[in-house]
């Protein structure tokens, strides 16, 4: 490998995890494997887990390009990658043989697969100064270890991170300061069918961020829209009312405030395909989603059934060890759902025979996500709940499950996340919000504010 201005990416296992083309990211960079990680991944990939799975695809792509005839010097020295589609990389690939290294001053102990890895890093560095040799990891304790080491650039994955604070993250709505019309010095307005349409010169609005089906509201008035269309000059909204969306009810349910509103009125909208329910605990988020599902299942008959699915913990991923069926293995897991359909029935006159009926009539089925791959899900309505743990492959591999007339609802608290390696700005639901904000068929709602109770909104502000 020459001295050039291309960096050198050395990559550790959990980077080809979390997504297993990860070699074909680093554009005209040159990427390392060392041999570490290739023994971590032959280990992981034929454990009964849904890693095992990105483990092999991880496997096979490094396959496609160093397999074949090519020489064992080559592997060490760089095969270039081969085109891909989707993909710019035009970099090379290479293993590196970090077992061959000798012990050195300075070096850490060589018997961690983490201090083979970083140990390579620094060879490496050593090697090809001045050029810039930069280790590649999801582990933050892995990172600060690194940087201790003396590796001079430890770097975290984030291709697939669309943004790099939390606070930046749409909301779904946007509201502006005082009186919406005050704002503005021409209007259109158009009525199509039941539906009030405004057109507003976009040279009015001082917020050129707006996008399609982001909710618009005011601190003065009653005005409540959202955006149906955008073009170079103007935008199209179309009038909800603040007042209508808090009458709107489902399953017995009427929104307590604006936020919510929103949110009920994006899963009842025959038109969009998926929505995405974001916010803090208790804000309402799995009660409003369940009561939306029911209404459409058994009143309107817009659907055939009920599709509830979340990932199972890291420490229970397999679900085997639990007694029964898998609908009776991922109760504990749903256990929200239950609790929420137990609130929807609390003042019928048997709950729990109401409960019961209730799942059989809209046909509620309680399903593993591990078991969703190679399904096409059709007529359905899919709760899918805890999107904060699961990554941005996980999630395209649930949403491409999705068939014709399937309307996916996606829910989640960025405050809790459980999973070992994402963070806030990495996980699968920031990473949907972000790239489906200018899809027609998607809406999501940020539900400001705690309504569980006094005591849960306090400890959201406080602890």
């Amino acid at each position: 490998m020459e001295q050039d201005d291309r960096k050198l990416f050395v990559l550790d296992t959990n980077v080809l995890l979390h997504e297993p083309l990860a070699i074909y990211s680093f554009k005209e960079h040159d990427v390392v494997v060392p041999m570490t990680v290739l023994e971590e991944l032959d280990q992981i990939k034929d454990r009964k887990r849904d890693v095992s799975r990105d483990a092999r695809v991880a496997i096979r792509a490094l396959e496609d390009t160093l397999g074949g005839e090519t020489t064992p010097e080559q592997i060490i020295e760089g095969v270039s990658l081969p085109a891909r589609e989707g993909h710019d990389a035009t970099g090379t690939l290479a293993i590196f043989p970090d077992h061959q290294l000798p012990v050195s001053a300075g070096n850490l102990p060589g018997d961690h697969n983490d201090n083979r890895i970083i140990n390579t890093a620094l060879h490496l560095q050593k090697l090809h100064a001045p050029r810039a040799v930069v280790l590649v990891t999801k582990d933050i304790n892995m990172r600060l270890k690194a940087k201790g080491a003396g590796i001079k650039l430890v770097e975290d994955y984030r291709t697939d991170q669309l943004i790099d604070d939390i606070r930046f993250l749409t909301k779904g709505f946007h509201q502006f300061e005082g009186n919406f019309w005050e704002h503005l010095e021409r209007v259109s307005t158009t009525r199509h069918g039941r539906q009030t349409i405004h057109e507003v010169p976009l040279k009015d609005l001082e917020d050129d961020h707006l996008y399609i089906n982001q909710y618009l509201i005011d601190e003065e008035s009653d005005f409540c829209g959202r955006v149906v269309s955008k073009d170079d000059t103007h935008l199209h909204i179309v009038d909800l009312g603040r007042s209508r969306l808090l009458n709107l009810e489902a399953w017995g349910i009427r929104p307590k405030n604006v936020y919510q509103g929103m949110a009920l009125q994006a899963l009842l909208d025959p038109d969009i395909d998926m929505v995405i329910l974001t916010g803090p605990a208790g804000c309402g988020k799995t009660l409003l989603a369940m009561a939306a599902a029911l209404e459409l299942v058994v009143e309107r008959n817009q659907y055939d059934k009920v599709i509830v699915t979340r990932n199972t913990p890291e420490i229970a991923e397999s679900i085997g060890f639990l007694p029964g069926t898998e609908e009776e293995k991922m109760a504990p897991w749903l256990a929200a759902i239950t609790d929420t359909l137990e609130v929807l029935h609390k003042n019928d006159v048997n709950p729990h025979g109401s409960m019961n009926y209730i799942m059989e009539k809209a046909n509620i089925q309680f399903k593993s996500i591990n078991f969703m791959r190679g399904r096409s899900i059709q007529n359905a309505v899919v709760l899918l709940d805890e999107c904060q743990n699961l990554t941005a492959s996980q999630i395209k591999t649930m949403i491409t499950r999705m068939g014709e007339g399937t309307k996916l609802i996606c829910s989640g608290n960025l405050a809790q996340i459980d999973s070992n390696y994402l963070t806030a700005v990495t996980s699968g639901l920031t990473y949907i919000v972000e790239r489906f904000k200018n899809f027609e068929g998607s809406a999501n709602v940020y539900l400001n504010g705690v309504v569980r109770s006094r005591l849960a909104e306090f400890a959201e502000e406080h602890l």
